[in-house]
């Protein structure tokens, strides 16, 4: 872990549409002085539409997380802010002309790349660290998910997600000091069931889904009259399920993509703390929304 803060050695574009309202977005992020924190502009509304990346604005987390103040709103910023946490970025400025970061491919693997050929500045103060003295646990009784958070002097995850599927069975993923998380971790692609993209696409979610943003997971054999039915939703031509029950023949990145992705999620998302943690992480089938209310009472032992 590093002790002093850290910020980005210049500033980087990127651009692409948001998963869930297709808009194009250019976005940009840059370096930031120390104790400034992670902050979203939205350049669209003016240089004071200004949000800092805290529990304190989280407003939904409907397949993704998102926040919220008066009019400024950033959606889907979970993958963007696991690549600062994992980097261990304090600092940084995030510009963007729309409200939903873009989904690129899925993952944290583009922002990676582009911060790592460059390396990460160290800046001329000491990193605060939000040291866990007690042990925290949440557990959400209508979808079974965990989270407990253990005191530990340093940094871990362990992690397993189970949806009683027969493609994916029960998956684990950990993080720890002597994980390569630019390796191991920020690549690994958001997923879907097949049996979830029409009920999401009628609640005017996933307008910017496609087969390069996406796993998608198909449990049974669908007949292709469907699959053609549903392939105009992906702007695609034909879709089809491979043997091993993915649509069109995907190459997973790691035979745990999933529940690595799901470890991806988590730590985005405790990234809202506002500072890193020293603490252990177990996870159980977690989600955005837990993953947001476990940051949210990690949060306030900040505020005390």
């Amino acid at each position: 872990m590093f002790i002093k803060q850290h910020t980005l050695r210049r500033k980087y574009h990127f651009s692409g549409k948001g998963l869930h309202t297709g808009k194009h977005v250019d976005m940009t992020i840059e370096p930031a002085p120390v104790n400034f924190g992670i902050k979203f502009k939205r350049t669209d509304l003016g240089e004071d539409a200004i949000i800092a990346a805290l529990t304190d604005y989280v407003s939904t987390t409907s397949r993704g997380t998102t926040i919220e103040k008066g009019d400024i709103k950033v959606s889907t910023l979970e993958h963007l802010m696991a690549a600062f946490y994992g980097l261990q970025i304090d600092n940084a400025l995030v510009s963007l002309d729309s409200g939903e970061v873009p989904i690129l491919d899925g993952s944290a693997s583009y922002y990676v790349k582009e911060i790592c050929k460059d390396g990460i500045l160290e800046q001329d103060a000491d990193r605060k660290y939000l040291e866990i003295d007690h042990k925290v646990f949440f557990r959400d009784e209508k979808t079974g998910s965990e989270i407990t958070i253990m005191p530990d002097d340093a940094f871990s995850v362990d992690l397993m997600i189970d949806y009683n599927s027969r493609v994916l069975g029960n998956q684990y993923a950990r993080l720890d000091s002597d994980t390569d998380f630019a390796r191991e971790i920020a690549p690994c692609r958001t997923f879907v069931f097949f049996h979830e993209l029409e009920p999401l696409f009628r609640n005017n979610l996933i307008k910017g889904g496609d087969l390069d943003n996406a796993i998608v997971i198909v449990e049974h054999s669908v007949p292709q009259k469907e699959l053609d039915r549903l392939a105009g939703l992906f702007n695609v031509d034909t879709l089809e399920r491979a043997p091993e029950g993915y649509l069109n023949h995907l190459d997973l990145r790691f035979p745990n993509e999933c529940a690595r992705h799901k470890l991806l999620d988590i730590m985005g998302d405790l990234a809202l703390v506002g500072m890193p943690l020293k603490a252990k992480v177990i996870g159980y089938k977690s989600g955005h929304s837990i993953n947001t209310t476990i940051a949210r009472i990690l949060r306030e032992e900040i505020l005390k």
